[in-house]
């Protein structure tokens, strides 16, 4: 008989990037795409951000973290993470949902890339304008 798998699932999302994140009990290891935090984000600011929900619930050294990312850049996948990390957390224990929401880890980012429009340069640039 095997033995069943016991994990907490959420997905996160920010700018065009998207995280499914699953929580298992274990000492605190977080896995990004087979790689480990250290090696997949390069800068500090990334790193934190990903482990802020964990860090605030005091769960960083009771679950085992594994995330498989996709889309957008290190920003936005960090940010992804966040959201991922924090909706698992509420679906382990409703508890935390107050102080994952006072700290606004549960919001998802609306922010997104705006697209550009005909007849100009960018989303909201123009071409010069010429008056002779």
């Amino acid at each position: 008989m095997a033995a069943t798998l016991i994990q907490h699932l959420g997905t996160g999302r920010r700018k065009s990037a998207v995280a499914r994140v699953f929580l298992r009990p274990g000492r605190g290891k977080i896995t990004v795409n087979g790689r480990d935090i250290e090696d997949y984000f390069k800068t500090a600011t990334a790193k934190a951000l990903a482990r802020q929900p964990l860090l605030a619930t005091e769960m960083a050294d009771k679950f085992d973290v594994l995330v498989l990312t996709d889309g957008g850049g290190s920003s936005g996948q960090a940010g992804a993470v966040r959201l991922g990390i924090a909706r698992a957390l509420v679906e382990f224990n409703s508890e935390f949902r107050g102080k994952l929401k006072q700290l606004g880890f549960l919001t998802r980012d609306p922010r997104a890339h705006e697209r550009k429009k005909y007849g100009q340069k960018g989303a909201r640039r123009r071409f010069q304008f010429s008056k002779r």
